[in-house]
């Protein structure tokens, strides 16, 4: 019996311990660092506040788009306005050109020299062609025998210095930036390429555009492969050429004054 009575003393002792144990105090590293995360929490909240003076942090950036629409639509409708008074402008200063037939005389006269007028009159039509197909010399390079872009250049030249006063080149006018290139077997005149033969037309003098294709050496050389291989070379004096305006861009990048 006095097994189980000390068994019974003992049980409620060792609750009572338990509870106390449950209730300890905690230390002070503890009390100290939660102290410590609550100040800085509450440090960072306040230098948010400060950055932040009561604005949107999260601003709607679709608006600076959108204001940016509105301003630029508003340019817009300013510079098609400045627009339609140059061009109401334009119209009444060409309306009053008929009034000052002098203005027009210089129109005139500027389109003539930039070769955007037509041109009638006598001249010189020269073609040049191919040798033959059947003519193969042996030793003799094919390019001998088909004509280049020197070749017609050397007649535009000549002409030029028979004193022409318009030409054309397949049909096109020629002008200041004609450029003449050779693209294998084809001459390309303006982006247009073209096949032989090649017909170069002048207006001039008859005698002065001729006597301007004989005193050439680069024809002279070209006549000596007509006579030695068969390409071709004709000269017609006409008593009527027409020579069409130009009716590309004339516009020049680049220019640097004669003499």
């Amino acid at each position: 019996m006095s097994f189980w009575r000390h068994l019974r003393e003992r049980v409620p002792r060792v609750r009572a311990n338990m509870g106390k144990n449950q209730e300890r105090p905690r230390s002070a590293r503890g009390r100290i660092t939660t102290v410590l995360v609550c100040v800085l929490a509450g440090v960072m909240m306040t230098v948010a506040a400060i950055a932040a003076r009561g604005t949107d942090l999260r601003s709607d950036r679709t608006a600076d788009l959108r204001d940016l629409i509105v301003s630029q639509g508003r340019r817009n409708t300013e510079l098609r306005a400045q627009a339609a008074e140059l061009r109401t402008e334009v119209e009444t200063m060409t309306s009053q050109q008929v009034g000052l037939p002098q203005f027009g005389e210089q129109i005139a006269e500027a389109e003539s020299d930039a070769s955007l007028t037509p041109v009638y009159g006598p001249g010189l039509r020269v073609t040049l062609t191919d040798a033959p197909n059947d003519v193969r010399p042996a030793g003799v390079d094919d390019d001998a025998l088909v004509v280049h872009q020197q070749d017609i250049q050397a007649v535009v030249n000549a002409l030029w210095a028979g004193g022409a006063e318009a030409m054309s080149i397949q049909g096109q006018r020629v002008v200041s930036t004609t450029g003449i290139k050779c693209v294998g077997n084809t001459v390309v005149l303006h982006g247009v390429p073209y096949a032989p033969p090649y017909v170069i037309e002048a207006i001039g003098d008859r005698e002065s555009l001729q006597r301007g294709l004989d005193e050439s050496k680069a024809i002279t050389i070209y006549r000596q492969y007509v006579d030695a291989y068969g390409l071709g070379y004709e000269v017609e004096w006409r008593s009527e050429i027409d020579v069409p305006g130009f009716d590309g861009s004339v516009g020049l990048k680049h220019a640097v004054a004669a003499g």
